[in-house]
């Protein structure tokens, strides 16, 4: 029986939100994403798709974390000039 094809092991998008967006939730992304490969090659399959699912999870939390950073930021930038021209 061969074995299917490797899950993506979502590695550009983890170290794109750990430099980019949100460290914290990147490194775990990093953490998850660099066992895909390793849980593959030793014939964990099931152990691979579940690195990738959780490296894709905590990519996307990374990405929306610094969303709401950003625009709680923009927010709070528009109360003190608008409170500020007042």
């Amino acid at each position: 029986m061969t074995a299917p094809w490797p899950p993506p092991n979502h590695l550009v998008p983890a170290i794109l939100t750990t430099i980019l967006c949100c460290l914290p939730f990147g490194i775990v992304s990093l953490v998850y994403a660099n066992r895909v490969n390793s849980k593959y090659q030793i014939g964990d399959y099931v152990g691979a798709l579940e690195s990738s699912s959780k490296a894709k999870t905590w990519w996307v939390v990374a990405i929306v974390a610094a969303a709401v950073v950003a625009l709680a930021y923009l927010i709070f930038v528009v109360a003190i000039f608008s409170s500020a021209s007042s």
